[in-house]
């Protein structure tokens, strides 16, 4: 008998908003083309798919709990690293990045309870990964799987380029060579647990600091090929494909009125969901922004009940959807995240990088380095800095035109359709040659 169900893609992206809303962009995409995509997910961010209309199946990786108790719990886990946020990215590997790392691999360790089930119960065609860890489920499924890279692109190593987390410049190899040593250090207890767990799942462990591999079947980055580094080994295309970007549709925007400065720039502050637990920046931030010839729209999170006596030209929220907002702005102030990267690249933005942890440090670093922005220290910033960094993103002519080169080039590419139509082509190669 003939199976005629649809085909099922299964997304499996890390329980964070910058994988998570990167793929809900190809799965729309993909949605477009006739395709049916689901998502395996983080009991946490199950209502982030759904409200986005797609299918959805809970996966545990950690000891349930409900779901406040759980926000309650990774809002702790940041915040209370808000004091090495302030340190340099050497600095961060043994506190922040080791715990991260923990987790991480935790959370792989547990996945293997639930997510054997899970796949067996969704019976995808294809599998979509978006994470820095290797979950052996989806290798052993036995379909094809692709690994998605939200991150910064040197989360695929190459030793010409700068390690990844390091935020070191691409020709500063000394740099490289520190932080790549320290890695390895800080992490070797815990990499061996990761292998001895990887070998009882009937898995080859993997060399020092690696934790996952890539897709022998295709290997998707966000990253635009404009910011690209220059590797020593380049990546083979037909296996490794840059998305340039992968923005997802949002409904519109409406900019509202200011009491002040109505006319003025516009500069959207946000340092994501996690980032707005450090209040003191942020209300630093809003003071100076205040004080400057600007209008202010300020990603506050969940903390919007800690803010009052706001600047008149200042406007404070808990969300705002950024791919309809971030085309209206001028200038955006943000953290790194590769969202926020890849969309002022996308929209042709310039940005002021303040990084505090992961990636962030590496695309503050990038964004400088290719002339799309500036990189802006979180822990010694002067107003007067602040200033002269918004005015040279506003009037900076070569900056603007390699935005709006980068911006074209992006656009062209159209990083969610490019996106389907190679997961559509492997899952028609891949039927032919079953």
């Amino acid at each position: 008998m003939t199976d005629t169900r649809a085909r099922t893609i299964a997304f499996f992206p890390e329980a964070a908003y910058g994988p998570a809303l990167n793929s809900v962009g190809i799965a729309q995409a993909l949605t477009r083309r006739g395709e049916k995509a689901v998502f395996l997910s983080d009991p946490g961010f199950v209502e982030v798919y759904r409200g986005y209309g797609f299918e959805t199946y809970p996966v545990n990786l950690s000891e349930p709990m409900p779901p406040e108790q759980m926000a309650k719990f990774w809002e702790d886990f940041i915040n209370g690293h808000i004091p090495n946020f302030y340190k340099s990215p050497y600095d961060q590997l043994e506190n922040y990045v080791k715990d991260c790392w923990a987790a991480i691999v935790d959370s792989a360790r547990y996945a293997q309870r639930d997510l054997p089930g899970v796949l067996t119960q969704v019976r995808p065609d294809l599998i979509c990964v978006d994470n820095v860890i290797l979950f052996p489920a989806i290798k052993q499924h036995g379909v094809p799987w692709v690994r998605i890279v939200s991150c910064s692109e040197n989360e695929i190593e190459d030793p010409a380029i700068p390690p990844h987390l390091s935020g070191c410049a691409a020709d500063d190899h000394e740099c490289h060579a520190r932080f790549r040593a320290r890695f390895s250090e800080v992490i070797r207890a815990l990499h061996g647990q990761f292998n001895a767990f990887l070998v009882s799942q009937g898995e080859r462990p993997y060399p020092l600091g690696q934790f996952f591999e890539t897709s022998p079947y295709l290997n998707l980055l966000l990253y635009p090929e404009p910011v690209a580094f220059k590797r020593s080994v380049p990546l083979p295309p037909e296996r490794f494909q840059y998305l340039e970007g992968c923005v997802r549709e949002e409904a519109p925007y409406t900019v509202p009125r200011f009491p002040a400065r109505g006319e003025a720039p516009l500069v959207y502050l946000s340092f994501g969901s996690l980032g707005a637990g450090d209040v003191g920046l942020l209300k630093r931030l809003i003071a100076a922004l205040g004080r400057l010839p600007y209008r202010a729209l300020v990603n506050v999170g969940a903390y919007k009940d800690q803010y009052s006596d706001l600047p008149a030209n200042v406007v404070i929220d808990s969300w705002f959807p950024q791919p309809s907002l971030i085309p209206q702005v001028d200038v955006v102030i943000h953290h790194g995240g590769n969202n926020s990267f890849t969309e002022c690249l996308l929209f042709g933005k310039p940005a002021i990088i303040m990084p505090f942890a992961w990636d962030g440090h590496d695309n503050a670093t990038r964004v400088q380095e290719t002339g799309h922005g500036f990189k802006l220290s979180r822990a010694d910033w002067t107003e007067a800095e602040l200033a002269a960094r918004l005015d040279e993103c506003l009037h900076d002519a070569a900056m603007r035109a390699r935005l709006a080169a980068t911006s074209a080039h992006m656009r062209a590419q159209d990083g969610p359709a490019k996106a389907a139509h190679l997961l559509v082509g492997l899952l028609n190669s891949t039927a032919r040659i079953g």
